[in-house]
């Protein structure tokens, strides 16, 4: 065996022998082996916010909306991922991890003992494939949500802000997922999770049926290239069925308790156009509660431009019926859900709107290699004459209308 110049010279005083040293250098070697196929990648989130009008302390309820990044400077989230993908290989093996860092990481709620921090695990899943069909594909751990317009990475979405309807939908789910295309014009995704999440491991917290497990499937359409302009685009369709621990909601007595059982409803569209440049999208997500009353939905449409190769525009319009109280929780002093005013776990119907416009407008302008920077203004509307946002810290929402001016970069790496 050929060893080190170095390891040869502290055999020499000693300090180690050749037998220890080759049994260090062979564990050394299958390690860097182990981890030669494994990309490293990720990024870096950051923004600035400047939302008009009276106070923040109750800003429109879209996820990673907080009050703490109102009127300022903000780093939103560091994502560091590990990478190793199936090869072509029958029998291939990998594994995929996500992990979060900073403020966005409390909101992410993945903890397993259900408390924030600043730290998360997004996703962390092994990959599996069999050589079933054209190739059954499995994720096997902690993974995204299958149904959804918009990724909860900022970076790979349309716009800086996230919609109502993903904020809705099913985050991470712990369990295994199967993936697998019949042929170029469909695929299928179906799976069973312990939870609809995000906490990892977590149980049916009501100690019902040992077997009763959150299931899913999600459906996708390919259009060939036999349709034209109309190539390329996707028709998705998906269910997540199970029982809903969100920290958020379950806290607030008259939305729904932890452990209700919840159904979410998904069905998506990314349409090319005659319009090279031009590319539409629209999206309608479902929720409803087995122990409550009423339903919350939302219905979204996109509109993406790319006017040069370094400018884009971006137009997302949204309008929501909020029947179950799923977007009426206020922020309290701390931070954290809670209603705005009158008796603690409660909401506050009379500052809740069931009815909600909203409306975005992006701009992006690639300047920097691997760097996105765009600038974003946001209106949401409360239909229903509540006024549903701003106001201080110990008062009411003041507010109608919430206005947001936001910039926002982002380094890929």
């Amino acid at each position: 065996m050929k060893y080190e110049k170095w390891t040869v010279a502290l055999a020499a005083l000693g300090a180690v022998s050749l037998a220890s040293a080759a049994r260090a250098e062979e564990k050394a070697s299958t390690a860097v082996t182990a981890m030669t196929p494994t990309t490293i990648g990720g990024y870096v989130d950051t923004s600035a916010q400047w939302n008009m009008g009276t106070g923040s302390a109750n800003p429109a309820a879209y996820k990673f909306n907080t009050p703490s990044k109102a009127n300022g400077f903000n780093l939103d989230v560091i994502q560091l991922t590990l990478d190793k993908a199936l090869d072509e290989q029958p029998w291939s093996a990998g594994y995929h991890v996500d992990l979060w860092a900073g403020p966005d990481a409390n909101v992410l709620h993945t903890a397993s003992t259900g408390t924030a921090n600043d730290f998360a695990i997004r996703q962390a899943y092994i990959a599996l494939n069999t050589p079933v069909g054209n190739g059954l594909d499995w994720k096997v751990g902690v993974f995204d949500s299958i149904i959804g317009y918009e990724s909860i990475e900022t970076p790979s979405n349309p716009n800086y802000t996230r919609s109502y309807g993903h904020s809705m939908e099913p985050q991470t789910h712990t369990g295994v997922l199967a993936s697998y295309r019949f042929c170029d014009v469909v695929s299928m995704k179906a799976g069973v999770a312990d939870t609809t999440g995000p906490w990892i491991n977590l149980r049916d917290p009501q100690g019902n049926s040992e077997t009763y497990k959150t299931w899913m499937a999600a459906l996708t359409l390919t259009a060939p290239s036999s349709l034209g302009f109309l190539s390329g685009s996707t028709l998705t369709a998906g269910i997540v069925n199970g029982f809903d621990p969100n920290p958020v909601h379950s806290t607030v007595a008259g939305a729904y308790a932890m452990g209700d059982r919840q159904t979410s409803l998904y069905l998506g569209s990314a349409i090319a156009t005659p319009i090279k440049d031009l590319s539409l999208g629209a999206s309608f997500d479902y929720v409803n509660i087995r122990q409550m009353e009423g339903e919350t939905w939302s219905l979204a449409g996109y509109a993406s431009y790319k006017a040069t190769d370094k400018l884009s525009l971006h137009l997302r319009g949204e309008y929501v019926k909020d029947s179950l109280g799923f977007f009426s929780e206020h922020y309290d002093a701390a931070g954290l859900n809670g209603p705005a005013t009158g008796t603690p776990g409660t909401i506050d119907t009379a500052a809740s709107s069931s009815h909600i416009m909203a409306y975005t407008a992006t701009v992006q302008y690639d300047l920097w290699k691997n760097v996105i920077s765009r600038v974003e203004l946001r209106w949401d509307h409360s239909c229903d004459n509540h006024r549903s946002f701003g106001g201080n810290v110990q008062g009411a929402p003041a507010l109608e209308n919430s206005w947001l001016l936001a910039a926002n970069i982002a380094y890929r790496f």
